[in-house]
């Protein structure tokens, strides 16, 4: 208190914008690993507002309807699974081999990550539902990774090193070889241990390479 004038204080009726914000980030997330537990059919707007502690007219204020809410907590795994392209470019370490280790075992870091794990899980059991979700994570997660990798090959491809062909076809294939085998595993909730993953990614940045060599 100064010169007798008690401090003015926020309402405690209405929230801040980051209190909002974070309290819809707590509801994304209560709501994914609902989805993830009792599937998008059995989970329900009352059991996800019950578990948030929000009345459903609370939640249906943000979301029209279940499916709406489905998305937007997938979008929001799928926005935390992005790497900035400065980040990326920190990978680019001017010896190719390096790099795609580099790459193969960052793609894979993130799905071992909590928020990868759901993700992957989420579009394994609901693209039946939901057809967009395998091209929503593509086009946003994976593939700026993809045209990085397609430009460290055009890099390569006109130096002479490598021999001329499909990059982005030669880069989509890079990542199924050295992501896939480890990602089935982490998903089925058997990870490799890092040793193996190391094995699993030298050996498929070794592969790939001898077959892009010029001969």
């Amino acid at each position: 208190m100064k010169d007798g004038i008690p401090p003015t204080r926020r309402s405690a009726g209405r929230p801040t914008r980051e209190q909002a914000e974070a309290r819809l980030e707590e509801l994304l997330d209560t709501a994914l690993d609902l989805f993830l537990e009792h599937g998008f059919e059995l989970a329900t707007i009352e059991m996800i507002a019950t578990q948030m502690n929000m009345t459903k007219r609370t939640v249906y204020a943000k979301f029209p309807d279940k499916a709406a809410l489905f998305l937007a907590a997938v979008q929001r795994a799928i926005e935390r699974q992005i790497v900035p392209p400065e980040d990326l470019r920190k990978l680019d370490q001017g010896d190719l081999r390096e790099t795609l280790r580099a790459i193969g075992h960052q793609r894979i870091g993130l799905v071992l990550t909590r928020n990868g794990l759901r993700l992957q899980r989420i579009i394994n059991t609901e693209s039946f539902r939901f057809p967009n979700l395998l091209m929503l994570n593509y086009n946003q997660s994976g593939r700026p990774v993809t045209e990085f990798i397609v430009e460290l090959l055009e890099r390569e491809i006109s130096r002479g090193t490598m021999r001329s062909a499909d990059p982005m076809l030669a880069a989509s294939v890079f990542l199924s070889m050295v992501v896939s085998g480890p990602v089935r595993q982490i998903v089925a909730g058997i990870p490799p241990e890092a040793e193996e993953i190391e094995r699993i990614v030298d050996f498929a940045v070794d592969v790939f390479l001898d077959g892009m060599r010029v001969r």
